[in-house]
């Protein structure tokens, strides 16, 4: 830890904050285009297709 680091605390804080909140949003991102890509599977496969 360097002298910077102790003089504001709040930033490392901050910055582990917005860090889960990006690996939390690009996971749900990915979560959703997978069941999307299911639903078009499942629906392909019951002869919903263009």
């Amino acid at each position: 830890m360097s002298p910077g680091d102790r003089a504001r605390p709040g930033l490392a804080v901050w910055a582990r904050r917005i860090g889960w909140l990006a690996l939390i949003w690009t996971a749900s991102v990915a979560a959703l285009g997978t069941c999307a890509w299911l639903l078009r599977l499942v629906m392909r496969a019951a002869g919903f297709h263009s």
